[in-house]
């Protein structure tokens, strides 16, 4: 089965043509970073515009790229939610047209599942039961993966996501948008016992995540430091800091993967790329006789590849969707 899918969800206007959940055929995506850099981080009407004018090239070049045509394909499927409404609305209606217009199923896909399902392009023999670490800009979850459709919460994050603890802390560092990335470069030149930073925990919930606390902390590290007019090593403190933010992470995820019994754990969204974390569970795993499943660094971004992935198996599970399909700009991940 051949789909064609499209993401938008944030600032890249991507699409990718999948056959059954595993092979990419094409994949395609027009990014807008170097203009949101301009600001400090994505401008929301910048990206919808910027949608606006590349989705047609980009679909366009993803049939050309799998050498097929519109009616060469199967269903179209698009990531609906959740994400920033007037980006996630240009995806959506360019696919509901395309999908009226070519007779085709409509396929609606949540993006923090298409996260997951990267990891089935990367590794094509995992399938579910597994445990999965979610950690993007926006969002931060475990999540028991029972099959393909049926998720289930057990952690989340009580206020900022670990990517957005990465971002603003790394821009208070002086660091260019997105600062997550370069925090990462910078932090393995760093000595990462350099600075003491505390490790949050959320009372009566000890798999929820919480980072405003430890992203503060570095904040104010900052501040005293400029007010008594010392220098402070970027270095050092983003070592530091990475490693608090990745030692939370670790220790939440291993405690549910105690508690759950998992013996398959997955990683997954923009953060999974972070070098330190990758080598954390690598090491947590082979210690207590799991494996790690990692989706490729190509695949950790915002990408239409995974979104086709998993909209095969929502239209196996029968989650398809008409003309009253819309954006969701929030939605749980369980339910789809």
């Amino acid at each position: 089965m051949k789909i064609l899918a499209i993401e938008s969800s944030c600032d890249e206007t991507a699409a990718a043509v999948v056959e059954d959940g595993r092979r990419v055929l094409s994949s395609v995506i027009a990014t807008q970073v170097e203009e949101h850099k301009l600001y400090g981080g994505v401008v929301p009407e910048i990206a919808s515009r910027r949608h606006s004018e590349s989705i047609v090239g980009v679909v366009r070049e993803a049939l050309e790229q799998a050498q097929l045509t519109l009616s060469d394909i199967d269903a179209i499927g698009v990531t609906y939610a959740p994400g920033l409404i007037g980006a996630l609305l240009v995806g959506v209606n360019f696919a509901k047209g395309l999908s009226l217009s070519a007779g085709l199923p409509l396929i609606p896909v949540h993006h923090l599942r298409s996260h997951i399902a990267s990891n089935y392009i990367t590794t094509p023999d995992l399938e579910p039961p597994f445990l999965c670490l979610v950690v993007s800009g926006g969002h931060t979850h475990i999540i028991e993966a029972k099959d393909y459709t049926t998720l289930r919460i057990l952690g989340k994050t009580r206020d900022d996501a670990a990517g957005e603890a990465f971002d603003k802390a790394a821009r208070a560092m002086g660091m260019p948008y997105p600062g997550g990335i370069h925090m990462d470069k910078l932090a393995e030149t760093g000595n990462d016992k350099a600075f003491t930073l505390p490790r949050p925990t959320v009372e009566g919930a000890p798999l929820d995540f919480s980072f405003s606390g430890l992203k503060t902390a570095v904040i104010n590290t900052l501040h005293n430091a400029k007010q008594k007019g010392q220098d402070i090593n970027t270095a050092d403190l983003a070592a530091s800091y990475r490693k608090a933010v990745v030692d939370c992470l670790v220790r939440n995820v291993m405690r549910a993967a105690e508690e759950t019994g998992h013996k398959k754990l997955v990683i997954a969204g923009d953060v999974s790329a972070n070098s330190l974390l990758r080598r954390r569970l690598q090491e947590e795993c082979k210690k207590t006789g799991r494996t790690l499943y990692m989706p490729h660094l190509s695949l950790c971004g915002d990408n239409a590849a995974m979104v086709g992935a998993q909209a095969y198996y929502e239209y196996l599970a029968g989650n398809t969707a008409g003309m009253e399909l819309n954006a969701c700009a929030q939605r749980s991940i369980d339910l789809g």
